[in-house]
């Protein structure tokens, strides 16, 4: 099999801005050590440009960019300045340590909201202030880039001239931001196909992509700008940045991966990289990941609906577009709850090591279902409790046909309790000094015995306000213990199956112990 050499006409260029756009959204705020060690698992993953911060801004981020810089093996380290000479002085001098691999990344706005209430500055000069900024960098270091801030909404007579006249001073890298998130990818195609295509020495310069998620188009609109001629992809992991953040470094990659017959590009990132990524720059940052977060979401590769998983245990290209392992994930989940079928159910009461009868299986699901509409998450704990007590409770002479408690501050506390005894239906209420004494007192008036209680314990199955109680009763009778457990999401509901349980074993010992009858004499 022969493979296709890469163009260079295709290659794209990732611009990880996590340590300086991330960290300016609010709250996202990282140690000096979190930096280091977030800037060495981006060198490692693939990452070919790392904005490492913000030189000016204060004393720490110049320390970070610039022991960053000393650090990095493969990736060029940028720092991101204004296009005035105090900024480029300091961001040059924090990129050093980085040799013929530091960046100077400058900005200014080139929309005329922004030259005139922001900047309060005309056109011509924002073009002098681009062009004297880039040629004080060219003096410094090779590799410059500009930025036109808030490009999308910037008039595109004037982003032709000021692209022409940074390029000609020297810039290297001309990065077109939608800096607010307002454009639509069709725009933003547009826009980089106009200018390359009008400015004459468009073809000296690599074109910048950098989107924010104002509108939920980040991604999408950083894939277009590639459609229009873009060659660097600026991003960060799990997408944090400003407002509603950035595009998501492992969403764009995996898009370029997956639809590579769309997006006929090619990077450096190790994709088994992301979901490690995600994991440590969510730590550093304290800002979970949502669920539902495409590539490393919780639920990215999980499935609770039966008829999804249904197909992913038969061939799980019927619902996962990428496999788990390409993105660094051991494997899919399928999750049981109110929505799984039995398919799924069985499958994971294969793995859990129980071969059950059909009936068996059916009477599990049922209570498993049961089960899933009372509590949110369904763990392999809860399914174990629920098949052991099925198992325990297949050939009981009493059963637990309906609990009713009252309790609270005022007592005696009540229950109302119907069993069902040798297939008969039997009810009684009895007080108690407390809703357990209460339940218990209900059993003996159903079933008198001389049993004594010896123990009673309970205990959560898995974490949670919604989690199954566990409870364990021990029945001393005739010298003989016999000790039951049952679970439930309702403790006293437990507690009742739990006492049902010892006293089953006792009823069906005092059967086996009863003398076998004398046959008569023919």
């Amino acid at each position: 099999m022969t493979t296709t050499p890469k163009s260079e006409k295709d290659r794209v260029f990732i611009f990880d801005t996590t340590l300086r756009d991330g960290e300016q959204c609010p709250g996202a705020t990282m140690t000096f050590e979190e930096k280091l060690e977030i800037a060495e698992m981006l060198d490692d993953m693939g990452v070919d440009i790392i904005e490492a911060g913000f030189p000016i801004s204060s004393e720490g981020d110049f320390e970070a960019v610039h022991e960053i810089a000393k650090r990095s093996k493969k990736a060029v380290i940028a720092g991101l300045g204004r296009v005035n000479p105090k900024d480029i002085d300091r961001c040059a001098e924090a990129v050093k340590p980085a040799g013929d691999r530091a960046r100077v990344h400058m900005v200014i706005a080139t929309s005329p909201l922004h030259m005139r209430v922001k900047l309060n500055m005309t056109p011509e000069q924002v073009i002098d202030a681009s062009v004297a900024g880039v040629t004080r960098a060219r003096n410094m270091v090779s590799n410059v880039e500009w930025s036109a801030e808030d490009a999308t909404r910037s008039d595109i007579d004037f982003l032709c001239r000021i692209t022409e006249a940074v390029i000609k001073a020297g810039a290297t890298t001309v990065n077109l931001p939608d800096t607010v998130g307002y454009t639509t990818p069709e725009e933003y195609t547009r826009m980089f196909r106009t200018i390359r295509e009008r400015v004459p020495n468009s073809d000296q310069a690599i074109f910048s992509v950098h989107c924010h998620n104002d509108l939920g188009m980040a991604v999408a609109n950083t894939l277009a700008g590639l459609d229009g001629g873009a060659r660097q992809i600026e991003c960060t992991i799990n997408g944090i940045g400003e407002r509603a953040g950035n595009a998501a470094l492992e969403e764009v990659v995996m898009a370029i991966n997956v639809r590579n017959d769309k997006f006929p590009y090619w990077n450096n990132i190790d994709p088994t990289t992301l979901t490690r990524a995600s994991k440590v720059v969510s730590a550093a940052t304290s800002f979970p990941v949502q669920y539902n977060k495409a590539i490393v979401g919780r639920n990215a590769f999980a499935h609770e609906s039966g008829i999804h998983q249904d197909g992913v245990l038969k061939d799980a290209s019927t619902y996962e577009i990428m496999t788990p392992a390409s993105v660094g994930l051991k494997h899919s989940s399928i999750v049981l709850g109110k929505h799984s079928g039995r398919h799924a159910f069985v499958h994971r009461l294969e793995e859990l090591g129980y071969k059950l009868g059909k009936n068996q299986i059916e009477d599990a699901f049922i209570r498993m279902k049961a089960l899933a509409d009372r509590k949110k998450d369904i763990y392999d704990e809860d399914i174990e409790a629920l098949v052991d007590q099925e198992i325990i409770q297949a050939h009981d002479r009493i059963k637990l046909s309906s609990l009713t408690v009252i309790a609270g501050t005022h007592g005696p506390q009540r229950a109302t309790m119907k069993l069902n005894i040798e297939g008969v239906n039997k009810i009684e209420e009895a007080e108690g000094n407390g809703p357990v004494d209460a339940v218990f007192n209900c059993i003996k008036a159903l079933v008198p015995h001389e049993a004594t209680l010896e123990l009673y314990q309970v205990h959560a199955v898995t974490e949670g306000t919604d989690a199954q109680a566990e409870v364990s009763v021990r029945l001393a009778h005739d010298g003989r213990s016999m000790t039951s457990r049952a679970a439930d999401p309702d403790t006293l509901v437990a507690s009742a199956k739990a006492y049902l349980g010892a006293l089953n074993k006792i009823v069906m010992k005092r059967e086996r112990d009863k003398p076998a009858p004398v046959a008569a004499a023919s």
